[in-house]
């Protein structure tokens, strides 16, 4: 194993293109795919929501629908193998607590790029993840 190779590579998926296309920067540094880890991150559902208010929509149907969706995607490709991994919450916090919990040696998430008045208010979980992270972070910029 080269001192580039990794035993568990971490790369949150939001669906966004740029978060897909982070996989195959990630997948070159690990062996095979079933070290690469995919975590993506839902809200928490609003007791509002149609679905919450007549019970036909709850977390775990959700969870398991993500997952679903995720297994589809990859199960032909170079990235079969993958492990997935579908959380609720405040991305930034999710995405730094399963990476401990996988003890993940790398995170490689994309940046969406938002600069100035729109980065101050959403804030940025790249920053957020880069800046409390066990372990070493590769930010892929948009171009």
């Amino acid at each position: 194993m080269s001192w580039l190779q990794k035993d568990r590579v971490l790369v949150p998926i939001d669906f966004s293109e740029e978060s897909f296309a982070a996989l195959s920067p990630a997948r070159e540094f690990v062996k095979d795919a079933s070290h690469l880890y995919v975590l993506h991150v839902l809200s928490h559902l609003h007791p509002a929501e149609p679905g919450a208010m007549w019970n036909t929509l709850d977390d775990r149907s959700r969870q398991q629908h993500v997952k679903e969706t995720l297994d589809k995607r990859f199960k032909a490709s170079e990235f079969e193998g993958v492990r997935i991994g579908v959380a609720i919450g405040d991305p930034s916090s999710e995405i730094l607590d399963y990476a401990k919990e996988i003890n993940a040696d790398l995170i490689v998430i994309p940046s969406h790029g938002k600069t100035g008045l729109s980065r101050f208010f959403l804030g940025s979980v790249a920053e957020r993840v880069i800046r409390y992270a066990h372990c070493p972070v590769v930010v892929l910029k948009k171009n």
